[in-house]
């Protein structure tokens, strides 16, 4: 039964708590009757969680996100840090680059976990960073895959440190090559003699559920060499949302 009226709060923090308890991600139905909620009140709240970075959504069901594992190293288990760590060590194993994990939140990404090889020790690894979508490969491999009105947050604070959206240069030129290829590339931007390509791990549904991104030399992403880095990372997100949907899977499947 539904519980008595409570606060938005009380809403959201119950819905938190049932996660951080449960040791597998959870369905809709599932977590409101764990909470004693609607399912379209509990669907309501999980959507501006979803949008804070406190829960990350896989397909049907539902696991705590970046923001939550920040305040709770208990939850890791269950984590996408957990799920993505033997994939990125992996994939920085094959190329000697270093591999990071990240997530969209308001209108940047964050950079939620990092495997750095120790000759690129002198690249900044920028662990729980904020990246905006004009500097860096990441978020834009993951804008690319936001509808039009959902891409506003992030061109407009482009917008407001002075980057072109417009042009051969602009940021809507590199979201457009990504969204037709699936990979983002970017060279210079945030460190100089730097260079990074990423692509995004998708849900079965279109949306960008993280990232993967190979950051490395410049002199290291010329062809054929970057072709290469492609396949694997290629690969490594395949894998990755293998093992996404593997955690994720059940005999019936949960309307969103």
């Amino acid at each position: 039964m539904p519980k008595p009226s409570s606060s938005a709060v009380d809403k959201a923090l119950d819905l938190i708590e049932a996660l951080a308890r449960s040791d597998r991600p959870l369905r809709l139905s599932e977590l409101a009757g764990e909470v004693g909620l609607h399912r379209a009140t509990a669907y309501r709240v999980l959507i501006d969680l979803i949008r804070r970075g406190w829960v990350l959504r896989t397909d049907d069901h539902y696991l705590l996100g970046a923001a939550a594992l920040q305040l709770s190293h208990s939850a890791a288990h269950n984590s996408l840090v957990a799920v993505g760590r033997p994939t990125l060590e992996a994939l920085s194993e094959r190329t000697g680059m270093m591999v990071n994990l990240q997530v969209l939140e308001a209108d940047r990404s964050r950079v939620i976990d990092v495997v750095r090889p120790p000759r690129l020790e002198m690249i900044n690894h920028l662990r729980d960073e904020m990246l905006p979508v004009h500097r860096f490969a990441g978020p834009v491999a993951l804008v690319a895959l936001l509808d039009k009105d959902a891409r506003r947050p992030y061109l407009r604070l482009a917008e407001e440190a002075g980057h072109p959206l417009t042009g051969p240069e602009g940021l809507l030129a590199d979201i457009e090559q990504a969204e037709r290829t699936g990979y983002a590339f970017e060279r210079g931007r945030a460190e100089q003699l730097v260079a990074s390509v990423s692509r995004a791990v998708v849900s079965a549904k279109g949306w960008p559920i993280c990232a993967l991104t190979l950051v490395g030399l410049d002199a290291e992403f010329d062809e054929p060499h970057l072709s290469e880095l492609k396949r694997q990372l290629r690969e490594a997100t395949d894998a990755l949302q293998a093992a996404l949907t593997g955690l994720s899977s059940s005999p019936q499947a949960d309307p969103a």
